[in-house]
């Protein structure tokens, strides 16, 4: 459960999949499923404004294709190019669309489309089922698992966070996401911090740094004893972390690795306290529109506390109730900021009641405050998640395996399956094969990932069915490397990969796409890429297909096109040149010369 609810609005890194043509409000159940390691979920149904309770929605083409709504019963699919608009009717929702009135139970939108309410517009492009409960719109979109983890890292991390302590949230946060029942009937999660936080612009702040992290850790979740392990997160545990007993108080099952205990790195920063004067007329109707107190009570008073000093219940005059359901209906009513946690004393002077309190969140699991300090201190992912989940493992969801790491000279080899070392020569022989033909230079290492299936692969990559590896920066996916090498596309694949690596590590701001893909299609596949004289596509249809190619044919064709206007550069200047270029970007003037014959 999550509690870090910052505003985040900011840039998103450029993704690259390189093409290898020829191949291929409710109290958390706390328990550990026992499924089978491979029954594992790649999509998540997660509740969209979840909070706003809107009865409007509008919805709204975003480019010339349109979208399609789906509505049942009966199930009739309309393809719309205008704005319309969804109402709900009690458990109905009404469409009008053309001029006419359709109502069903529950519409389903495709394709690529903004959907308007409360005054926010916001652009998806998942499946969205939208049906009504209660004369209130319930927004279901369909994320894949990994899509879905990043979007809530990017909307729960802060400034302060750094790349181990974000690979630590992302692991607890897919974990979270896929271990518990999370209490709703229409969606797997809903995105607020009931659940997790998550922001649906396309715009945060942390977008780059949370994808770097999401991808770095793709699949892992926590394991207890072969187990999949229960896992929380919040803001700030205030120096002392809470079992989830003392927050939760019809919680059940072992969790020994969610014990309360001190936590040294949290308090090293000020800030762990707060204090919140509330009117009795405010808390009465925060209470009573939770269900949990009727208006005309008098006292209020901690009745019972926990280990870590978190209050467990609160008395109302003759009425216990959970602290955790109070603070969570004032926070529903009144802002998350105003009882931040359950370790508060209160008083009353008159009509007011003063809460002084400490931490921001649970305080069950990670502290992200603490965490952020350990990254700080050079602990790795692994020392922060043994802090806060003692006896608990890192593992392949899918495989409940453990990731192996074999390091060479210039890259790290991460596998679930030892025998993948028998391909490290191959592997040492492809990048040796990319320092001779660039002359550009691995340090430090590259990391490649193999991962134990092709169907894993794509689930945690996200990238079509052509595409054999991927690589991002100084890292790399790929499907397994015994696929690969029994087609015989192993060095060639990791040749490829390696460069893009070493041509990424060189790249400016201002290198154009078209120059980076063709620097590595060219150096990766040589005289095989043309002799100049095959017609060219103009350099920006290059640059815009290699960005958004939707078949094999078209992002082949794009990467051809570029590898020769690639070569028209090396003869023409020379590769110290053209070096030089794709750090501080090529002069318009050069650009504009490559058309012409």
């Amino acid at each position: 459960m999550s509690d870090f609810s910052g505003c985040l609005i900011g840039r998103v890194r450029r993704m690259r999949a390189a093409l290898i043509a020829s191949c291929i409000f409710l109290f958390p159940v706390l328990f550990s499923y026992t499924q089978p390691a491979h029954d594992h979920a790649t999509t998540l149904q997660v509740g969209m404004w979840t909070l706003w309770h809107d009865r409007n929605l509008m919805l709204g083409p975003t480019g010339p294709d349109g979208f399609s709504v789906e509505n049942c019963p009966p199930c009739a699919m309309h393809k719309v190019n205008q704005t319309l608009s969804l109402r709900a009717a009690d458990a109905k929702v009404v469409m009008e669309f053309q001029g006419k009135t359709i109502v069903a139970r529950r519409m389903r939108i495709t394709n690529s489309v903004r959907l308007v309410a409360h005054n926010e517009s916001v652009v998806l492009s998942y499946p969205i089922t939208v049906s009504a409960r209660d004369d209130t719109l319930v927004i279901a979109v369909t994320l894949p698992v990994e899509r879905y983890i990043e979007r809530v890292v990017a909307s729960e991390s802060g400034p302060e966070d750094s790349d181990e302590s974000l690979k630590a949230l992302a692991v607890v946060v897919r974990s979270f996401a896929l271990h518990q029942n999370h209490g709703h009937a229409a969606f797997n999660l809903c995105d607020s911090t009931h659940c997790q936080l998550l922001h649906w612009t396309n715009a945060l702040p942390r977008q780059a740094a949370a994808h770097a992290a999401v991808l770095a850790t793709a699949g892992e979740t926590l394991w207890f004893h072969g187990r999949r392990a229960e896992a929380y997160f919040g803001k700030d545990c205030g120096g002392q972390k809470a079992s989830p007993s003392e927050i939760w108080p019809r919680a059940h099952g072992s969790t020994p690795y969610l014990s309360s205990g001190a936590d040294r790195y949290c308090v090293l920063h000020p800030g762990n306290t707060w204090a919140t004067a509330l009117h009795r007329s405010e808390l009465s109707a925060s209470l009573a529109a939770a269900g949990l107190m009727r208006p005309g009570w008098m006292n209020l008073t901690v009745a019972r506390r926990g280990e870590s000093g978190r209050a467990i219940t609160v008395k109302i005059d003759e009425t216990e109730i959970s602290a955790e359901e109070f603070r969570l209906a004032v926070g529903q009513a009144l802002g998350w900021n105003k009882i931040p946690s359950t370790w508060f004393e209160v008083s009353e002077q008159g009509d007011q009641f003063l809460f002084h309190g400490r931490g921001w969140g649970n305080g069950v699991g990670l502290c992200q405050k603490g965490a952020a300090e350990m990254a700080t201190q050079g602990k790795s992912m692994a020392e922060i998640l043994q802090q806060y989940f003692p006896g608990a493992e890192v593992a392949d969801e899918a495989t409940d395996r453990s990731w192996n790491a074999f390091t060479r000279e210039g890259f790290t080899l991460e596998t679930l399956d030892d025998s993948d070392r028998a391909f490290l020569p191959a592997l040492s022989k492809a990048l040796a094969e990319a320092h001779e033909r660039s002359g550009l230079h691995a340090s430090p290492p590259i990391t490649v990932r193999a991962f134990a299936s092709t169907r894993a692969f794509r689930d945690a990559m996200l990238v079509p069915g052509w595409v054999s590896a991927f690589s991002e920066g100084q890292w790399i996916g790929t499907q397994p490397l015994e696929t690969l090498a029994a087609r015989r596309l192993l060095e060639r694949t990791m040749r490829h990969e390696f460069l893009h690596a070493l041509v990424e590590r060189e790249t400016g701001p201002r290198a154009p796409l078209w120059l980076r893909e063709g620097l590595v299609e060219f150096w990766s596949e040589g005289s095989k890429t043309g002799d100049g004289n095959t017609p060219l596509l103009p350099i920006n249809t290059v640059e815009r297909t290699l960005g958004r190619a939707r078949y094999a044919s078209e992002s082949e064709r794009a990467h051809s096109a570029a590898a020769q206007y690639v070569a028209i550069l090396l003869n023409r200047y020379g590769k110290q040149q053209v070096a030089a270029w794709l750090r501080s970007g090529i002069p318009d003037a050069v650009t504009a010369s490559l058309g012409k014959r």
